[in-house]
């Protein structure tokens, strides 16, 4: 991988380049187009690992902040349109694995695992070799089947609160037509129109109390349980689903990606995120062609001014994130579940392509697929674990019968 920018020449325009404010208006929309397309994803996830509505809250606030942080860190040092985002499908594994042994503070310290494991990755060329070596057909199969009962959830709260989720569906459908990019954000703006409607419908007013962001400190705990379960299986899907792809889009611009210092600020933002609640940060994969490519302006030596902006729009949004939180959890039953479900749709259509893109390999990602959708539970370590080894050993069981290539 690419471990310093790619030599950049400057617009002719010269000075007047300078003065572009495409590059900003880039980076807004990219911190936009990312927090409001996850972030029910995260609250999900947080929850079902055992989070209260005031730990969630302060985990999206953690994550927010080490996002906006790390973006202005590294763009600025760098000078590369870099960004960042919070792991949206390992928020999705969450969601999947449920609480493990120990409860919350044992989710926290599998959280500081992961960050330790995702600095190491820079500190240590021989672990980026070695997660290398996960095949990644068996890596997307893996995040598919998590994915499978989020996307999922949409479906099913159309059959029990279809006054509350046919709109936001109906808005995510047309926007899906017209304007891709905002199809999840516009569905969350519906679904959070239609909260405000039924909870003034009902008289009920919001607690003044929670709307101010605070950060709610978690003493972790270490178990092996918790390791093997979250922390390992979140490391990979947060590398193989986001910071590889977040590479491969920088380099098809041009850019090459810091990678050593990605790796520590990523992993050091993850592991002091930890104990407020924030699961993981990496670099951008999807959000990433936005500051990168040219919405972000002709002068491709400035669109790190991009990837700075969208950091210190980061830092912006959090001061609204125990407002969205405390909205949110005022919804019906589902529906976050729902909005969540419609934003993984796209990732869950491009991990099941990527596992079974190979026709003469396509039995071990199966595997792997229907175990991690199983939600197998063994020795209190989830299913996205074994269904990685259980994709493993099938796969060394049948690659001797694969065909070999010439030569």
């Amino acid at each position: 991988m690419a471990k310093s920018p790619a030599s950049l020449k400057p617009h002719p325009a010269g000075a007047a380049s300078r003065l572009d404010s495409r590059p900003i208006v880039a980076g807004i929309v990219t911190a936009l187009v990312g927090f409001t397309s996850s972030f029910a994803v995260v609250l999900a996830g947080l929850k079902a690992v055992g989070a209260d509505p005031a730990q969630a809250a302060s985990g999206l606030l953690a994550l927010t902040l080490a996002v906006g942080l790390g973006v202005v860190l590294l763009a600025w040092r760098s000078r590369v349109p870099v960004t960042l985002a919070w792991s949206t499908p390992g928020a999705a594994l969450l969601a999947a694995s449920g609480a493990a042994d120990g409860g919350w503070p044992a989710a926290v310290g599998a959280f500081l695992g992961t960050g330790v494991l995702i600095a190491l990755t820079g500190l240590v060329p021989a672990l980026g070799r070695l997660m290398a070596r996960i095949p990644t057909s068996l890596a997307q199969a893996m995040l598919a089947g998590v994915l499978l009962q989020l996307c999922l959830a949409p479906f099913k709260a159309l059959g029990t609160v279809p006054l509350f989720v046919g709109p936001v569906i109906i808005c995510w459908l047309l926007l899906m037509r017209f304007a891709p990019r905002w199809a999840v954000p516009g569905a969350l703006l519906v679904a959070l129109g239609v909260i405000v409607i039924a909870l003034a419908a009902n008289g009920t007013a919001l607690p003044h109390t929670t709307l101010l962001p605070t950060l709610a400190w978690t003493t972790p705990s270490f178990s092996l349980h918790a390791m093997v379960g979250i922390a390992l299986p979140l490391f990979v899907v947060t590398m193989a689903s986001q910071n590889v792809p977040g590479v491969a889009v920088l380099r098809s611009f041009g850019y090459g990606t810091p990678w050593r210092p990605a790796m520590l600020v990523t992993g050091a933002g993850t592991a002091l995120g930890a104990s407020f609640g924030g699961h993981a940060i990496n670099l951008a994969a999807l959000s990433a062609a936005l500051a990168a490519g040219e919405e972000a302006g002709h002068d491709r030596s400035r669109r790190w001014v991009a990837g700075f902006t969208s950091g210190l729009a980061y830092l912006v949004l959090a001061a609204f994130s125990a407002a969205l939180v405390t909205l949110v959890n005022a919804a019906p039953a589902g529906m976050l579940e729902a909005v969540a479900g419609l934003a993984l749709l796209g990732t869950l259509a491009a991990a099941v392509s990527a596992a079974l893109a190979d026709p003469e390999d396509r039995i071990a990602p199966s595997v792997t697929f229907l175990a991690a959708a199983s939600g197998l539970s063994f020795l209190g370590i989830g299913s996205a674990f074994w269904a990685l080894a259980a994709g493993l050993l099938v796969r060394a069981v049948l690659k001797p019968r694969l065909p070999r290539a010439a030569g």
